[in-house]
């Protein structure tokens, strides 16, 4: 009896608490550095009742969601041969200095460009563009969460949402249900570079390009307290308005990532966050998928969330002393 009534008054607390929200944004490689922070958030015991993610943010996420803590992903990074994944490398190609196949240029085996001089079909459409599929990163997903192919994200350990953009409305796609892994392919599909994912009537790519920092979308799952790691290092750019003929091509996806059309909502989403992290990386950008480079921004994650200790120990007592009052 005793134990049943100590059950029932976790189970009440649990209820009554505030409920936290995790906000994972997108930054490639950089990546590495949320699951250096999410550490710390283990270690000093912040639930996290939600999670929103962007690009990379939405693959560290959705793993989380399914059950991997921050050791695990840790691990994950470093033993991932993660450059060739990301870029379906040709392997057969990767002793090769330089070659070009089928209009594609190949160096060491990484297609780096496409020829877009040949002459296009009478059919071309700009947003079928890309030069590489993805499979073998859809095929890692599919291993690593192991679930049916269609899931309510509610229904993970942790409710999950993943931020897309859909090419052929020109608008933010907010992912609640579905294939995890092709919802994670969708997320960090880099238009010009990795082939749109193709759900429902959508050509789904990278979410950065509307929402990088998807604050808004945990706070409407629920979030009473939001956590953001942010991994943008220059917001200095200024909003432009979009238009789909801009980026199409890679030179229009340079285009793009200057003129940051999607800062507007960053700008305002930051405003809903209660514990804004942001691991400093100098030296590494979105394609530093090197082993070397992924240690050192694990390292710097972890060295952000040990500086946020007493930030995250401070948001621990605000979450928890709700109940005791």
């Amino acid at each position: 009896m005793l134990l049943a009534m100590m059950l029932l008054c976790l189970v009440q607390a649990e209820a009554q608490r505030p409920k936290v929200g995790l906000v994972l944004g997108g930054g490639g490689a950089k990546g590495a550095a949320e699951i250096g922070v999410l550490k710390e958030i283990e270690r000093q015991g912040i639930p996290i009742d939600y999670i929103a993610g962007t690009s990379i943010g939405g693959i560290v996420g959705a793993l989380y969601s399914v059950g991997y803590c921050a050791n695990e992903l840790d691990s994950m990074f470093q033993s991932q041969e993660w450059l060739s994944l990301f870029t379906d490398r040709a392997i057969g190609l990767s002793q090769e200095p330089y070659r070009v196949s089928d209009g594609v240029t190949y160096v060491f085996g990484f297609p780096v460009w496409r020829n877009t001089k040949k002459k296009q079909p009478t059919n071309f459409d700009p947003t079928n563009i890309g030069v590489m599929k993805g499979d073998s990163i859809t095929s890692l997903f599919r291993r690593l969460t192991a679930l049916p192919d269609s899931i309510n994200f509610d229904d993970l350990p942790i409710p999950f949402r993943c931020v897309a953009f859909d090419l052929v409305a020109d608008s933010e796609i907010v992912l609640s249900n579905g294939s995890l892994p092709l919802a994670m392919r969708s997320s960090m599909a880099i238009p010009g570079l990795f082939k749109p994912v193709k759900v429902n009537g959508m050509k789904l790519v990278d979410g950065g390009m509307a929402n990088n920092l998807p604050v808004d979308v945990v706070r409407e799952m629920g979030a009473d307290i939001v956590i953001a790691i942010d991994l943008t290092q220059d917001t200095v750019a200024k909003p432009s308005k979009f238009q789909l003929k801009e980026w199409t091509g890679i030179g229009g996806v340079l285009n793009y990532l200057v003129s940051r059309p999607d800062l507007a909502k960053y700008r305002e989403n930051l405003k809903g966050i209660d514990l804004y992290i942001n691991p400093r990386l100098p030296d590494d950008d979105a394609t530093s998928f090197g082993s070397q480079a992924i240690l050192r921004m694990l390292k710097a994650g972890e060295r952000e969330g040990k500086r946020q200790a007493k930030a995250l120990e401070k948001l621990r007592e605000r979450i928890f002393s709700d109940i005791s009052e």
